[in-house]
């Protein structure tokens, strides 16, 4: 990603206004449509000169000889990032309009999801999507250290649904000047012993947080190597197969000009029906995998909760082709401070970003809460 450039207040005022005016239109747009239409009281000549600088820039482009600007990815991640106003009212209103058509408490999950995913898709005029939840509650039942090479442990793993795992560990966190083949094996029982003992039953949520520092003195000398242990388990059991989703909104999103070719439309609809494994985990990632490169922050303008919980990948952001003309929206929903699942919206890039980002965001909010009731 360039580095986003300085833009005082004029060029600010004439991007944005710029990127509005194409976001209702979809036409290329002029300069003296910016004059006239935003009262920016300044000359349609100053607006022309300001958007060219702005092309220079890489925040607009002319689709072809004469025509108006148009923003490009960067020009819409200067935006986002810097530029939206958000919309409280938008969250309340979802929120009122969540309570009154879904019962949660009487639907099962799968009505749950797909009413939830219709009326996103419906409100935000999006493709909405939103994975099935996975599940975060499996606890410990059974682990084994084993020394598998001298420079490698082998944490094998099995879980109260039977599910099994093995995790290797530089054996360099355990190992001293004085620690024989022999006594590391002797050590690794007991450590196995004293971990059975005080993870079983535990959910691997529960495990990441505990503080080796302060459970038993005796193994005070083995916390690094038990801290990175936790780690391991917590990365190791995250869900790596295919996560299913709800699906709405194809329909309406077509309609767009931007997917007036043919084919476009064909990469797009062959990957939301056909190739679901592929998008499940750009929409649904746990926040150590989804920490918010630079320019894929949102606005200061956004408050630091929704910067930790939205993500916004622009156009050629995102690493599936067919998605390249696209922005997707994505938030996970929790249980118990765990992330199951994701919340997403994809659209043109010349989307309502801050009723999208909005949108996601409070049904997130939503299936957070429900989950946790």
């Amino acid at each position: 990603m360039s580095q986003q450039p300085k833009l005082n207040e004029r060029y600010q005022n004439i991007l944005k206004a710029t990127i509005e005016r194409y976001i209702a239109t979809a036409e290329p747009v002029g300069s003296k449509a910016i004059a006239d239409q935003f009262n920016l009281k300044i000359s349609s000549a100053t607006v022309r000169n300001v958007m060219g600088r702005l092309e220079t820039a890489g925040l607009l482009y002319q689709p072809y000889t004469s025509a108006g600007r148009v923003p490009s990815d960067f020009g819409y991640r200067i935006y986002v990032d810097r530029l939206l106003i958000p919309d409280e009212n938008i969250g309340k209103n979802l929120i009122a309009s969540l309570h009154q058509q879904l019962e949660w408490k009487k639907a099962s999950l799968e009505a749950l999801l797909q009413r939830a995913t219709k009326i996103l898709a419906a409100l935000s005029g999006y493709i909405a999507l939103i994975t099935v939840p996975q599940n975060p509650t499996d606890s410990l039942r059974h682990i084994q250290l084993v020394l598998v090479s001298s420079g490698q442990i082998m944490s094998v793993i099995v879980t109260d649904s039977y599910h099994t795992e093995s995790i290797l560990i530089d054996s360099a966190l355990l190992e001293t000047q004085e620690m024989n083949e022999e006594t590391i094996r002797g050590e690794l029982q007991l450590l196995s012993n004293f971990l059975n003992q005080q993870l079983k039953g535990l959910t691997l949520s529960e495990i990441a947080a505990l503080n080796w520092g302060e459970i038993d003195q005796e193994f005070t000398q083995y916390t690094d190597f038990l801290t990175t242990l936790c780690q391991e388990l917590s990365h190791g059991f995250k869900p790596k197969s295919y996560t299913p989703m709800v699906i709405h909104g194809i329909a309406e999103v077509l309609h767009q000009p931007e997917f007036s070719q043919i084919q476009q439309v064909q990469t797009l609809l062959y990957l939301l029906e056909e190739e679901q494994e592929q998008l499940a985990p750009i929409v649904f990632s746990f926040p150590e995998a989804a920490t918010l490169e630079l320019g894929q922050q949102l606005s200061q303008n956004f408050n630091s909760k929704t910067k930790n919980k939205v993500t916004v990948k622009i156009g050629s952001e995102n690493p599936l082709e067919p998605m390249q003309i696209c922005t997707l929206i994505s938030a996970n929903y929790y249980q118990d401070d765990v992330p199951v699942g994701s919340v997403g919206v994809i659209g043109p890039t010349r989307m309502v970003y801050e009723n999208a980002i909005a949108l996601v965001e409070t049904t997130a909010e939503y299936l957070s809460e429900a989950f946790k009731n």
